[in-house]
């Protein structure tokens, strides 16, 4: 069994991360669920959506989002604002095909009241979205990528990582560095000036589309949350 967590409910304090510069700051693990076993898979908890449907195998958490459902998200137990969440997600091939084109797969950072950062990549699109969600529903697209080669198709794992860590000294202290990445390759990356403007803390794992989703089947593993260091 490859699980490490610190305690059922991690939190992380703002004051821990008293570093300076975001750019040398080395991430550092604090929870890993492999997804190997009922207790596991259940550490994650539903954070949004209306209808959906949660299943395991013997080594990943299954999503199946219901009627008038856009989107379903799983919170792990981590709470914090400067984190890095990472894992590796399949959209399965039960996914009517109508859908498959629109879906993505997706991570939240600073989830809460509806808002969150969120890492949302499109399978059959080879698209990637960094995008910042407020509770009223407007949309931030705060920077897209294309024909992004290392995104990979139907029933194909795609490793994913968010991070979402606030500037602590020069000129843009308190605004958030968002980067984004697919496979290990840094895809997408951002300043956010607003970062003020999401108080939510939670770490999550993400499906949808824009629109109905009903159908939609995905798979999530290898879940990891890192912090930086040094703190």
């Amino acid at each position: 069994m490859r699980l490490r967590v610190t305690t059922a409910s991690v939190a992380v304090g703002a004051a821990l991360f008293a570093f300076t510069a975001v750019a040398g700051a080395t991430m550092v693990g604090i929870y890993r669920n492999s997804m190997e076993t009922t207790a596991q898979r259940s550490q994650l908890i539903k954070l949004s959506g209306r209808s959906c449907v949660r299943g395991g195998s013997n080594h990943a958490l299954r999503i199946a989002i219901g009627k008038r459902t856009k989107e379903c998200s799983y919170r792990t137990p981590v709470i914090g604002r400067d984190l890095e969440i990472a894992a590796t997600e399949r959209l399965l091939s039960g996914t009517p095909a109508p859908l498959q084109h629109k879906a993505f797969l997706g991570l939240e950072l600073r989830a809460g009241g509806g808002a969150q950062y969120q890492l949302a990549v499109y399978p059959l699109q080879q698209k990637v979205q960094l995008r910042k969600n407020l509770s009223g529903g407007a949309v931030e697209y705060l920077a897209i990528e294309k024909a992004v080669t290392s995104v990979k198709g139907i029933n194909e794992a795609n490793q994913l990582r968010l991070s979402a860590v606030n500037i602590t000294s020069g000129p843009e202290r308190g605004q958030a560095q968002l980067r984004g990445y697919v496979g290990g390759t840094l895809v997408v990356e951002a300043t956010d000036a607003g970062a003020g403007e999401l108080s939510g803390r939670a770490a999550a794992v993400s499906a949808g589309s824009a629109n109905n989703s009903t159908g939609l089947l995905a798979s999530i593993d290898d879940v990891v949350i890192r912090v930086p260091s040094p703190f």
